[in-house]
């Protein structure tokens, strides 16, 4: 029997059975497309914050003492993870507090503690860098005046 009313429509108004299929699928984005955003992730993430600055002051550094120091191809290995790890963990804590800042005050006030350990993950990072730029460096330092 025939009532001219969609199945279900009488049980849910402004129901429709199209509401109930999925999406189309998206169109693939492209490998240049997928590394244009990543890029201009990394840019954004760069121009927000000031503390980028101090992270590049310090990568320069290390990248000077090592061409001036000499150092062997596993030096170079390590001084570039260390960067790579500080540089990592800025660029998470940059994002997580840019969603932060785009969150209502409820809800900021539920998750307190997020932008602190964000903070506490570059801290730990760049701990981490200063003592494999100290080992590194220090070594390569004692070398170069003769003391080792």
């Amino acid at each position: 029997m025939k009532t001219g009313v969609s199945f279900g429509s009488h049980l849910m108004p402004g129901w429709h059975p199209a509401d109930d299929l999925p999406d189309p699928p998206k169109p693939r984005r492209t490998w240049r497309h997928k590394f244009g955003e990543a890029f201009r992730g990394v840019k954004l993430g760069v121009r927000g914050q000031s503390s980028f600055y101090v992270h590049f002051f310090f990568a320069a550094l290390a990248v000077l003492a090592g061409f001036l120091l000499e150092c062997g191809w596993a030096e170079w290995c390590l001084v570039a993870l260390a960067v790579g790890l500080v540089l990592t963990a800025e660029l998470f804590n940059s994002a997580l507090e840019t969603l932060f800042h785009g969150l209502d005050s409820d809800t900021k006030n539920r998750l307190v503690g997020v932008l602190d350990i964000a903070a506490g993950a570059v801290l730990v990072a760049s701990s981490t860098a200063v003592v494999v730029g100290g080992i590194v460096f220090s070594r390569k330092l004692l070398l170069f005046a003769g003391w080792l």
